[in-house]
This record gives C-alpha cells, sequence and structure tokens, in this order.
C-alpha cells in the first residue's frame, strides 16, 4: 500500500463516493494528512481507518454531527456508553415506528379500508397521548426504582380473591396483570376490554404465551371494541354481572366518561366494588410537598395553591357525578415516593404539578434552581407522589 492516497484512492478502498470524502472534510470529521504539489488532498493509513470508523458509526445510526462532537475528536470517549445511548436512542425510535404502524393499521380497519382526514387527525391524537402517557411512565420507573412496584401495589389494594370475576375497561399493556401473573388467585376469570392500535395489541399476544400459567381455573379474555360506541355495551351486558370492574388511567381517553362509569355501575353486583382513577383524583401529597418546599424557599406559592384549589373543585364535581351511581364512594391512597438527585428532573416534577402557570416558573426559576441545588447538597430528595383510586360500591 502507497504512503499517499488520493481522495479517490481512499474513497474506493473504503468502498465509498469520493464526493463521500469531501463531505466528511467539509465538517471536520476527516482531515487530509498533506497535500499534493498541486493542492490536491492526500490522506495515509491512519486517515483510511478514521474513515473506516465514521462508515461504521454512520451505519449504526450516529449523524455526522455526533461523530465529528462525541467520538471522532476524542480519544477518552467512553465507548461502551457512547453505544448503549445510541441503542437507547434507536429503540425509541423503533417504538414510536411501530407505533405509527399499529396505528395506521387500525384505522384503515375500523374505516374498513376507506379512511377520511378525521381518521388521520384521531391517529396523530391517539399517538400523542400515549407518546405522552408512556414519557411520564418512563420517568416514573427512573425515580422509583427503590420502590415496590407500583402496578403491584395497585393489585394487592385491589384484594382480588379466589373466584372473582372482573371487567378490566381499557386494559391497555395491562401491568396490573403482567406484573402479578402468578398471584392472581385461582378461578378468577377477567374480561378485558380495549380498542385495536392500543397497548392491549402486544397484551394479546402475552395472554396467547401465558394464559396456561395461570392458577388453575382462572383465565382473561381479551375483547377488542370502543367503549364508548353502543354496541360494545350490548355485547358487555350479555355477560354475568361482575364482582369487580377496574378503569384505571381511562377516563381521560374518553369523550364522555360519565356514560361509561353509568354503564359500568349497571354492571357491578351489589356486593362489588368498582376501582376508577383519574377521574378527580389528585396528587394532593405531591401538590402539598411542592407548596411547603417554595414556602422554604421563600417562592411565591400562587401558582401551586391555585392548581391545589381547582383540583379540589374537580374532586367535588367528580364525587357529585359518582354519587349518581354510587353509595359507598371511598377513596383509597396508594402511597409512593419519587427520588430525584438533580436539579432538572425537579424542575420536571414542578412543571408537571403546574402546566398551565408557565410564566410563574419562568419568573422564579433562578432562585428555584439555587434552592433546589442547596437541597440536593445534602443528598437526594424524595417528592411525595401518592395517588388516589376511588372505591365504588352500589350499596
Amino acid at each position: 500500500m502507497k504512503d499517499k492516497m488520493t481522495s479517490g484512492e481512499i474513497a474506493k478502498k473504503a468502498g465509498i463516493s469520493q464526493k463521500a470524502v469531501r463531505l466528511y472534510d467539509e465538517k471536520g470529521l476527516l482531515k487530509p494528512s498533506d497535500y499534493s504539489e498541486g493542492n490536491y488532498r492526500l490522506y495515509n493509513n491512519e486517515s483510511l481507518l478514521v474513515l473506516e470508523k465514521i462508515i461504521a458509526l454512520k451505519q449504526i445510526g450516529f449523524s455526522l454531527e455526533e461523530i465529528r462532537d462525541n467520538l471522532i475528536g476524542s480519544k477518552n470517549t467512553d465507548i461502551l456508553g457512547t453505544l448503549q445511548e445510541q441503542i437507547a436512542m434507536m429503540e425509541a425510535k423503533r417504538y414510536e415506528l411501530e407505533r405509527a404502524i399499529i396505528r395506521i393499521k387500525a384505522v384503515i380497519a375500523r374505516s374498513n379500508g376507506e379512511p377520511d382526514w378525521d381518521d388521520v387527525a384521531d391517529i396523530l391524537k391517539s399517538m400523542q397521548s400515549d407518546q405522552k402517557s408512556d414519557d411520564g411512565h418512563f420517568f416514573a420507573l427512573d425515580h422509583t426504582k427503590e420502590e415496590l412496584d407500583w402496578y403491584v401495589k395497585i393489585f394487592r389494594s385491589l384484594q382480588l380473591k379466589e373466584g372473582e370475576h372482573v371487567l378490566d375497561l381499557g386494559c391497555g399493556y395491562a401491568k396490573v396483570w403482567r406484573n402479578n401473573w402468578e398471584d392472581i388467585p385461582e378461578n378468577v376469570h377477567i374480561d378485558a376490554y380495549d380498542v385495536r392500535g392500543s397497548w392491549a395489541d402486544d397484551f394479546e399476544k402475552f395472554i396467547d404465551e401465558n394464559n396456561g400459567q395461570l392458577a388453575d381455573g382462572s383465565e382473561i379474555n381479551l375483547y377488542f371494541a370502543d367503549l364508548e360506541e353502543e354496541t360494545t355495551w350490548n355485547k358487555i351486558n350479555s355477560e354475568n354481572k361482575y364482582s369487580m370492574i377496574l378503569a384505571h388511567y381511562l377516563t381521560y381517553e374518553l369523550k364522555d366518561a360519565e356514560t361509561v362509569i353509568a354503564r359500568a355501575s349497571e354492571l357491578l353486583k351489589d356486593d362489588g366494588i368498582m376501582s376508577l382513577n383519574a377521574y378527580g383524583n389528585m396528587q394532593e401529597s405531591r401538590l402539598k410537598w411542592w407548596v411547603e418546599t417554595l414556602e422554604e424557599l421563600d417562592v411565591d406559592t400562587e401558582a401551586l395553591e391555585q392548581e391545589l384549589a381547582d383540583c379540589y373543585d374537580k374532586k367535588e364535581v367528580c364525587t357529585e357525578i359518582l354519587q349518581k351511581y354510587f353509595l359507598q364512594i371511598d377513596e383509597i391512597i396508594i402511597p409512593c415516593t419519587f427520588t430525584y438527585d438533580k436539579v432538572e428532573d425537579l424542575l420536571k416534577d414542578l412543571e408537571k404539578c403546574i402546566p398551565n402557570h408557565k410564566a410563574f416558573l419562568e419568573n422564579n426559576e433562578s432562585k428555584i434552581r439555587k434552592g433546589l441545588e442547596k437541597l440536593l447538597s445534602a443528598g437526594s430528595v424524595k417528592v411525595f407522589h401518592d395517588e388516589g383510586f376511588w372505591r365504588l360500591k352500589k350499596g
């Protein structure tokens, strides 16, 4: 091999175009080792190794800017960490593509192959809702590692007994069942409902693979139907009444939550319970923690107090609605604590508490940030995220 190669020669050896070599030069990734008398770029064997590295990194998804800024320019790069981050990013992209494909297929199926622009708008709305929900879920997982699994807490709070007949409305990914599969008692019959194009598609596969591993006599049947359509409730009404009905993380997805709750109440046995959240429940402990913390930091808490007052108003309205269909209305509080080590994550937590008060955050961010940094200097900060679940009975 010659000591020096022209751009055409090194391009040929690397299996790329000469134009690509020039681009890498312009981007600062591959500088010539020398120039000829005619001022042509020349490259050596070390240049070829750098070029092969660039090509390899491009093939696994790195942008030219990422290669230049984080990899080529530093000999001390944490290669393992960088590759792991790349895997996470690519998996996120794959997830987004998979969800988009499922949503589009579902809309085509529901429209009998003749979708209109309203259907396309529904796709976008559902994908945005899913993404927001998933972002919150993964944020929670990152900060509750020391806690008992959230869905194990929910399952245990239900006190599911042998022989129960359960209706799960909007089951989704169904972690309350997946994460407690071996603890589902004997002779429990679960009817789960959700729409195609949701995480329930994956739950369908899980059931097929694991139904045989349930306790003796127990089974889970999954039905795909829209809970806001009359035909769905006609189908459910053909079944026996249920001793337990779950409607977790569902009502904020519905156009008419009260109608679904009313219909569900008709299917509940007189001595049964309905478990409901995200409908007038509030994370009171979380808001109060932030009020107390900001008061200690000498920050005005009017925005948080307004949010707390709004939540109480919504809860009162919700209670009035639930009283139409249930005689006994209790709120079960399931404790949860988020642990934070970074100011940015604490600020995200605060932002989620007061989504309608961006001006407050902008005006007070500097003072809040300094205060939170001081808090973190003494160690991790724990924020209460206790969540309420309605336990509803007809008699």
